[in-house]
Order: C-alpha cells, then sequence, then structure tokens
C-alpha cells in the first residue's frame, strides 16, 4: 500500500461523522447564499404544508422568514426510504496516490447519510463486489448511522485486492429484498461492463427490474476524469496493471491514446443513451470535483418523489 500524503492521513483518522457533518453544513451554507432557497436547512426538522391538513404545526416563525408555510416534523416520521449501493470492487482503489474512487465514494455516501438524517429519510447500506457482502435494513435513527459509519469505516481502513464486480446479480437481488418504493442511488465506476454490448444489456435488464418495482434509480458514475477519461498520462512508456484481474501490459499513452478515449467516449454514449431511455439519472462523479454536486442530486431527485 502506497504511502498516503498528509491530506489523506487526516481524512483516514478524523471521525466520519464530522467529515460528512462539514460537508453537509457547508453545502447548505452555499445553497442559503445562491439561487436554490427552496433546499434550505429548515427541511430537516419541517416539510412543506399540505393544503387541507391541519395547521397547527405550522411554523409561523419560519412563515415570517420565508413567506412559505412549513409543518413541523417529528422524530418517529420519514419522508423517504434511500438504499446507497457501493461498489467496492478493486478497480475503485484507483489511482494509488491521492484519494481514490473508493475514499471518494465513502465519504459521499457518509455525506448523503447524514444528510438524509436530518430530512428524516430512512436509508440503508449494501456493499458489494461481484456478490453483496453487507446489507442493512432501512431506518432513520441516529444509532443506524453509527453503524453504517462503522461498516463504512471498515471498508475504508481494508479495501479489496483483485476482486471483481457483478453489479447485473446484485440489483436483480436488491430489487428482491426491497418492497417500498425507494430511491436507489448507485458509486461505481461502472467498468465492468465496459465495451461489452452484452453485459451492458444485462445491466440495463437489472436496473428495469428496480424500475419495474417502482423504485427511482440514481447512478453516480465515480472516475478520476484525468487519468481514466482523459488518458493524461507522461509522455513515457508505463506498466499498466488491470486491479482486478491482475492482468499486466507495457504501453506508451500516447501511442493508444486517441484510439482509447474513441473507445471509451463510444461505450458512455451507449450508457448514457441507456439511462435516459429508462429514466436514470446518470451523474458524472469526479473524484476531484468535490461532493456539492452529488449532495444537490439528491435533493432535486427527493423534491420530484415527495
Amino acid at each position: 500500500m502506497s504511502r498516503l500524503n498528509d491530506d489523506q492521513q487526516i481524512r483516514q483518522l478524523a471521525n466520519l461523522e464530522l467529515l460528512a457533518r462539514q460537508v453537509v453544513e457547508g453545502f447548505i451554507t452555499g445553497l442559503h447564499q445562491s439561487p436554490f432557497h427552496g433546499f434550505s436547512v429548515e427541511f430537516a426538522e419541517h416539510r412543506l404544508y399540505n393544503n387541507g391538513e391541519s395547521v397547527k404545526n405550522i411554523d409561523w416563525k419560519l412563515l415570517a422568514r420565508t413567506e412559505k408555510l412549513f409543518v413541523k416534523q417529528f422524530e418517529e416520521e420519514t419522508n423517504l426510504r434511500c438504499y446507497l449501493l457501493l461498489d467496492t470492487s478493486s478497480s475503485m482503489n484507483f489511482p494509488e496516490k491521492g484519494l481514490n474512487k473508493l475514499q471518494f465514494s465513502v465519504y459521499a455516501t457518509a455525506s448523503l447519510m447524514y444528510l438524509f438524517k436530518k430530512q428524516r429519510d430512512a436509508f440503508g447500506l449494501c456493499l458489494f463486489s461481484d456478490k453483496i457482502d453487507w446489507l442493512s435494513a432501512a431506518k432513520s435513527t441516529s444509532t443506524h448511522l453509527f453503524h453504517l459509519y462503522a461498516e463504512l469505516e471498515k471498508m475504508y481502513n481494508s479495501p479489496r485486492v483483485n476482486t471483481v464486480t457483478n453489479i447485473t446479480d446484485v440489483l436483480h437481488h436488491i430489487a428482491q429484498e426491497i418492497h417500498q418504493r425507494s430511491m436507489v442511488i448507485i458509486f461505481s465506476d461502472m467498468l465492468e461492463n465496459n465495451l461489452d454490448t452484452e453485459k451492458l444489456q444485462s445491466l440495463f435488464a437489472a436496473i428495469q427490474h428496480l424500475k419495474f418495482n417502482k423504485h427511482e434509480v440514481v447512478i453516480f458514475n465515480v472516475h478520476d476524469k484525468q487519468k481514466e477519461l482523459d488518458f493524461n498520462f507522461d509522455n513515457r512508456p508505463h506498466h499498466f496493471i488491470d486491479m482486478e484481474s491482475g492482468a499486466e501490459i507495457k504501453v506508451h499513452p500516447g501511442k493508444i491514446r486517441d484510439a482509447y478515449k474513441k473507445s471509451l467516449a463510444a461505450y458512455r454514449h451507449e450508457l448514457e443513451l441507456k439511462c435516459a431511455q429508462y429514466h436514470i439519472d446518470l451523474i458524472d462523479a469526479d473524484i476531484q470535483e468535490g461532493y456539492q454536486n452529488i449532495l444537490k442530486t439528491y435533493l432535486v431527485k427527493r423534491n420530484k418523489m415527495i
């Protein structure tokens, strides 16, 4: 394992709940300073008033500040059920230096969970590679939140080696396990199906299984844009090792860059078309870009579902 830089050491040793809180509170502060005033911290304890319901729980002070009617919510109320599916296959350990895809996804998942808790949304976690390695129920309690944080921290500290992905079988299993309409959020680099039309068809058959059961699906396509999409490597021969299979190849990036990018672009285009066809949100998640877009995507989707 490569030596962690100082920033990573701080992140790894810090409390995951504290990191998640900082990300979410920074995000909420940003929303207050942006045009997206509808998404505010008040949603943590309130929901919009529906015409015809009792006015006894309306927050009149909040009405004075926002000119909108909000109803106070209580601990037992749950608005939405969300399941987070985290790809833990070995390809997620890229790159070896700096923040990798798995670490980014762990922080993003922890931040979403913190936001779920504030929103009174029930949330569950699934860790998977070629099979489901760990799956929780969906709950909205603080105890549940810290239990899931503990599982994320274990995964963070013990990444899998030479482990492949089978997202298709995992999604079929999840579709059978989830019995109430939910938001299913997937964090994966989606590399299992790269350039394989048959595997891509199987993947979308599994996603159709989820959609048939009325679940909403969001895929965060996690990648290092500079390295994986732009293939931006030094102009010298490199020794590449497949992190899942261990296969090795020596090649000069400059000689294959155009062909690589063309092939990858064709696959990504097909993926985008299929997601559009099945009304699935496919979101690029560059590990160098932070977590703001991930949290915003959830809030937009949530607003449409409630």
